[in-house]
């Protein structure tokens, strides 16, 4: 039998939105993100529980009232100076809990926009045969090359390239052995499909909608508060 576990890296200060509270924790539609974004994996009833890796230091999230989902959210607070290394040092710290061929879903915690339908997707089309995949979204912009002196070098086909979101969906004994072997410490690997994809890996891409924003930006805050008001109130 097949199981499935999240895992939400959020150990980060997000110091490009500015301001003291690490952004995982900043407010929109009645709740911080990091709940939106757990609670949108643990709607998908296949998912066992979800492991959270926070920083060794983090005070905020055992004050979050987690209600009737409580037991499925295991905090560790393991995290580290990268996405990258909380995602293995996660993996790691779970390590007696989930069996090598157990789906790990990794999940932005600043995606708070995550569909219980995009969810359901991923894991269902995800069979014994495949390596894994991610929802990703197709590039709709029409994309330009710098030429280093902020002029446009050349305008590339956009016709085969895709928006990579999370969560991204690897066996766990995949992810631990593209992010492990000091792999975890490159900074050219800035998702779990491109640690996947330096094992020789081709890992599927699942279409995912566009509006699976990650906040990075204060204006990614006012377009997740819209969308969370149209969802929520169809008529305003």
């Amino acid at each position: 039998m097949e199981r499935y576990f999240g895992l939400v890296p959020a150990a980060g200060s997000g110091r490009r939105l500015g301001g003291e509270l690490p952004k995982q924790y900043l407010n929109v539609g009645g709740a911080p993100l990091i709940v939106h974004a757990i609670r949108a994996l643990l709607a998908e009833a296949r998912i066992d529980s979800v492991f959270v890796v926070l920083g060794a230091e983090d005070s905020r999230f055992k004050q979050i009232d987690w209600g009737d989902v409580t037991q499925r959210v295991v905090p560790l607070y393991c995290g580290g100076e990268t996405r990258t290394i909380s995602v293995y040092n996660g993996l790691v710290a779970c390590a007696d809990v989930v069996d090598l061929d157990d789906w790990m879903l990794v999940h932005d915690a600043a995606r708070p926009c995550l569909t219980p339908g995009d969810v359901a997707r991923l894991m269902d089309a995800m069979t014994a045969t495949e390596i894994g995949g991610l929802l990703a979204a197709p590039v709709a912009d029409t994309l330009k090359e710098d030429n280093g002196d902020g002029r446009v070098a050349r305008t590339i086909d956009r016709s085969s390239l895709w928006r990579a979101l999370t969560p991204q969906m690897f066996r766990y004994g995949t992810l631990l052995q593209a992010l492990g072997g000091g792999h975890a410490q490159n900074a050219a690997i800035t998702d779990e499909a491109s640690a996947v994809e330096r094992l020789g890996f081709y890992p599927r891409l699942i279409a995912g909608m566009g509006t699976n924003i990650k906040v990075t930006l204060q204006e990614d805050l006012a377009l997740v508060a819209a969308w969370m008001n149209q969802t929520t109130n169809p008529l305003a």
